[in-house]
């Protein structure tokens, strides 16, 4: 099942794990050019993105809380871990000669703007790539849930999950070889299926305002043009 409409507006939701390649921890800098890279064509297209991405390479709030550390402070800590994420994506985009902003939901004024809903799409309208930063700014949200308000915010025509499968499954594809991947899936399906695509307030989300999603392989090189272009790939959400 392809997307029907032209693709004008995108949401990109990556995960912090992204960016580590070959590391344990941190940013791997080739990783980070070689999303960039994607994201250069995408935008050389003439379509216009946004990017959410997350902090679990470096804190997760969640984790941090398991350890003992407050939830709604290890949050937080999460929450400046992706702003340090948003800044070296801005980097190695930036140096593949895309204009890009960072924008995040908790005032860190010094370093990147403060995220104000028309000014993000003013932005997007002059063809620069859009980081959202920080989450939502509210402790006990994941970051699929503020990629899934972001994308809605914004007006985009398509949520894109970037993972490290080419799509949604009916079981894990590295332990069961014979696991079956879906071309199209809905929103319900997922919930009830548990197939953890996202966390269920970013499904419920998406499903409430009827915004697709396009789950890919981030590591395929040109998959995401070609999504954009209409081709089938990964599974869709809808």
């Amino acid at each position: 099942m392809s997307t029907s409409a032209p693709i004008k507006r995108i949401l990109l939701k990556l995960s912090g794990e992204a960016l580590l390649g070959e590391l344990d921890y941190g940013i791997d800098p080739k990783i980070s050019s070689r999303i960039a890279s994607e994201v250069a064509g995408v935008v050389d297209a003439g379509v216009e993105i946004g990017i959410v991405i997350g902090g679990g390479n470096i804190f997760r709030g969640k984790g941090l809380a398991a350890s003992g550390i407050d939830r709604v402070t290890g949050d937080h800590m999460g929450m400046l871990a992706t702003v340090m994420n948003a800044l070296a994506l801005q980097d190695a985009l930036e140096r593949a000669g895309v204009t890009t902003r960072v924008m995040s939901a908790v005032s860190v004024r010094e370093v990147c703007e403060d995220y104000i809903r028309r000014r993000a799409i003013r932005h997007l309208q002059k063809s620069r790539a859009v980081i959202f930063a920080a989450g939502t700014g509210n402790p006990f949200f994941t970051t699929d849930t503020a990629a899934s308000l972001r994308a809605i915010e914004i007006g985009a025509d398509l949520m894109i999950k970037a993972t490290k499968v080419d799509g949604i499954y009916t079981a894990d594809p590295v332990a069961n070889p014979d696991a079956r991947r879906y071309d199209h899936v809905s929103y319900d399906e997922v919930i009830e299926r548990k197939l953890q695509v996202m966390d269920t307030n970013a499904i419920v989300l998406c499903r409430d305002q009827s915004m697709p999603i396009r789950i890919f392989n981030l590591y395929r090189a040109g998959e995401l043009q070609r999504l954009i272009a209409g081709e089938n790939v990964g599974t869709l959400v809808s």
